[in-house]
C-alpha cells in the first residue's frame, strides 16, 4: 500500500477462504460450505442431481430476494431436470446501461441468493459462469453437488435475508458491531472481489466530489430520468417490482457525511421516507480484478454476500452504482484513490432497526420451464 492510499484494507487474506478463480479461466466452480469457491476442469465428470420439483419455487424466491438497480430483477430462471439456469432479462435493463453493466450485477446478486438456496437444502452448488458464448444472456447454469449439512454462518445468512434491504432512509447513531468489517472482507473476498474501506481523511472528500459531479450530470440526461420515472411506485401501489414510495424521500438527502444520493421523487412529492439521520458508520467499494461481464457477475455476488452479512448484525447500506456507469469515471475513482482493482459498488454502511423489504415478483413470473 502506497502512502497517499485512500483507503484502508482491515485483512488481506480470510483463513479458510479461498477466492474464486476468474470465471473467464475457470467454467466450471464448485462452491464449498463456506461459499468460497474451488475450480474444477471443464471437462470434470459430474453427477447430476435432479432438481426436486417441490422445492424450484422455493430455491427461485430465495434468489430473487437480491438487491438489483432500482430493483427492475432483471432476471429470469429456466429449469431443466438437473439444473437451473439464470438469464439476464434486457427487456429490464436501464435506458442509462447499455452495456448491461448493472444488469449483471444485479444478476450476480440473484446467483449468489440460488446457491445460498442450494445450501439450505443439504446440497453443495455446482455453478458454471457463462457457460455458452453463443447465447448471451445464459449467465449460469447451476446444479445440485454433493450432499452437505448447511452451517451455522450459512443458517445466519437465511435469517437475514427477509429483512436485507437497500437502505436509503436514517442511520442510527449505534457504531458498527465490532469485527463486521473485517468479516465482510473476508465475505468479499471468498467472491473474487475486494472490500476497501474508504479513508475518512485522504479518500472521503474526493469520492464525494467525483460522485457528486457525476451525479448532477446523469440527473440532466433524459434517459436516466425516464428511467426514474418508469422504476418508481407511488404510495399505495401494488407492483412488485420497482423502488415504493415509502422507500426513497421526497427530497434527495444532502446530509454532511453521506453521499449524494439520487432524486428519485424527481419533484412529484412521492416519497414518504424521512430524510434527515445519522451518518453512516462506513463507506466501502466493491472492487473486481478486471472490468468485464464476468467481473460483474462477481461483484453482484459479493454484493449480495456482503449485504446479507451486514443485515445479519441489523447493519444495513445505502448503495451508490450508476455515476460509476460510465468507464471513465470508474478509472477516475481507481486513481485518485488508489484502488487495487476496478469499483464496481460503493456502499455506505450504518445500523438501523428496520425490516421493511421491497417486494419482488413471484416465482411464476420468472420461471421458464
Amino acid at each position: 500500500m502506497t502512502t497517499g492510499t485512500a483507503w484502508r484494507d482491515v485483512c488481506r487474506r480470510p483463513d479458510g477462504l479461498r477466492p474464486c478463480p476468474h470465471p473467464g479461466h475457470q467454467p466450471i466452480l464448485r462452491v464449498d460450505a463456506r461459499f468460497g469457491v474451488m475450480s474444477m476442469s471443464a471437462g470434470a465428470d459430474q453427477r447430476k442431481m435432479p432438481i426436486p420439483p417441490g422445492r424450484v419455487d422455493y430455491l427461485i424466491a430465495t434468489a430473487a430476494r437480491a438487491p438489483s438497480v432500482h430493483n427492475t430483477q432483471p432476471w429470469r430462471f429456466r429449469v431443466t431436470p438437473d439444473a437451473l439456469e439464470l438469464y439476464a432479462d434486457p427487456a429490464r435493463k436501464l435506458r442509462v446501461d447499455p452495456l448491461g453493466r448493472e444488469m449483471l450485477i444485479s444478476c450476480g446478486a440473484a446467483l449468489f441468493g440460488l446457491r445460498l438456496g442450494i445450501r439450505s437444502l443439504g446440497f453443495m452448488p455446482v455453478v458454471e459462469l457463462l457457460p455458452d458464448k453463443a447465447r448471451l444472456a445464459l449467465l449460469a447454469r447451476v446444479s445440485l453437488g454433493e450432499a452437505q449439512p448447511l452451517n451455522g454462518s450459512e443458517r445466519q445468512l437465511l435469517e437475514a435475508l427477509p429483512h436485507r434491504h437497500t437502505h436509503r432512509g436514517p442511520f442510527t447513531s449505534e457504531p458498527l458491531p465490532a469485527g463486521l468489517l473485517a468479516s465482510l472482507q473476508h465475505d468479499a473476498i471468498a467472491e473474487a472481489a475486494t472490500l476497501a474501506l474508504v479513508d475518512r481523511g485522504r479518500g472521503y472528500e474526493p469520492l464525494t466530489d467525483i460522485m457528486a459531479a457525476a451525479g448532477r450530470r446523469l440527473d440532466l440526461v433524459p434517459q436516466a430520468r425516464a428511467d426514474m420515472r418508469d422504476w418508481t411506485r407511488g404510495p399505495g401501489s401494488g407492483a412488485r417490482d420497482g423502488v415504493p414510495a415509502s422507500a426513497f424521500a421526497a427530497e434527495a438527502d444532502q446530509h454532511r457525511g453521506r453521499l449524494p444520493q439520487r432524486d428519485f421523487d424527481l419533484g412529484r412529492h412521492l416519497g414518504q421516507l424521512a430524510a434527515e439521520g445519522t451518518a453512516p458508520a462506513a463507506t466501502a467499494l466493491i472492487l473486481t480484478p478486471g472490468d468485464s461481464r464476468g467481473d460483474w457477475l462477481c461483484a453482484g455476488q459479493a454484493l449480495h454476500r456482503v449485504l446479507v452479512r451486514a443485515a445479519a448484525r441489523w447493519v444495513f447500506a445505502s448503495l451508490h452504482t450508476q455515476p460509476l456507469e460510465a468507464s471513465k469515471i470508474r478509472i477516475l475513482i481507481r486513481d485518485r484513490l488508489e484502488l487495487p482493482g476496478a469499483p464496481q459498488v460503493i456502499l455506505q454502511l450504518g445500523c438501523a432497526r428496520t425490516t421493511r423489504a421491497t417486494a419482488r415478483r413471484p416465482p411464476s413470473e420468472v420461471t421458464d420451464f
